[in-house]
């Protein structure tokens, strides 16, 4: 190996530096298309082997080991009379997701990746007046299983309000939880407030003919029109029927879902 300093001196002459290899690679890497070299577990301690088995067994194990996720994260407020803070809520948050799916997945060799993101933004405003953004992100992920194998691919939505620039991440980060919780089935025994709480002013609500028009436009997208069904279906506006583009009644649902299978050829 050559020094920095040997390095300088041959660029500064005109040569052609000898390149540089670090003792910290166990190898070289391999040249672009060809695919990685084995890596044999079994001559590195540090990283256990997990017992070789299917991604539905690996994950049933998962679940084995995490079982139960308390309510353990606090959400404070002040009040405005005293200035004291007090507990409102106990909740489930993101790092008490990662703290106990974490060491459990890597136990087991599951992999967890976000394939997809579709995402959605909305100006909207405080009870207090103060100007908040919201966003919704609807995930999809892969959960991969020791052997390379994978369990179907799974959705998840988060949505949060922030005054800033974080509300990307806080929806991200929601959509995680709600997997590994609800696909992990782990139980508190209580219905989960939301971890990130701000109370709502008055914002308008879209309305029926407005989803109606965004649906039978053609250049919303069918990642868009998944959000839109899950949007209605939290506002419990799935059933109402409004005029379609032939000028049939046709439910909202009905009406996303025939759009949504002619845009991505499940219709034919």
């Amino acid at each position: 190996m050559t020094s920095l300093t040997e390095r300088a001196e041959q660029a500064a002459n005109g040569e052609q530096p000898t390149p540089a290899v670090s003792k910290a690679l166990p190898y070289a890497a391999p040249p672009a298309g060809q695919p990685l070299p084995e890596f044999n577990f079994e001559e590195n301690p540090d990283y256990p082997t997990p017992e070789m088995v299917p991604v539905h067994i690996a994950w049933l194990r998962v679940r084995h080991d995490v079982r139960f996720v308390a309510k353990s994260d606090q959400h404070k407020e002040k009040n405005r009379d005293t200035g004291q803070t007090y507990v409102k809520y106990n909740f489930r948050g993101v790092e008490s997701a990662l703290n106990a799916f974490g060491p459990a997945t890597l136990r087991h060799g599951i992999s967890i990746f976000a394939v997809d993101m579709t995402t959605s933004y909305r100006d909207t405003t405080s009870s207090r007046n103060s100007k908040m953004r919201e966003a919704t992100l609807l995930t999809t992920w892969q959960i991969m299983g020791p052997m390379g194998d994978s369990l179907p691919l799974l959705k998840s939505a988060g949505e949060s309000l922030d005054s800033g620039d974080k509300g990307t991440a806080k929806a991200q980060s929601l959509a995680l939880r709600a997997l590994l919780f609800n696909t992990g089935m782990i139980p508190t025994g209580d219905p989960e407030p939301e971890a990130d709480h701000v109370e709502r002013g008055e914002a308008p609500q879209r309305t029926a003919l407005d989803y109606r028009d965004e649906i039978i436009n053609p250049k919303t997208s069918p990642g868009r029109l998944e959000q839109i069904s899950y949007e209605l279906r939290n506002a419990r506006m799935l059933h109402i029927k409004v005029a379609n583009e032939n000028g049939d009644e046709e439910t909202l649902d009905a009406l996303g879902m025939r759009h949504y299978q002619e845009r991505t050829g499940g219709g034919q």
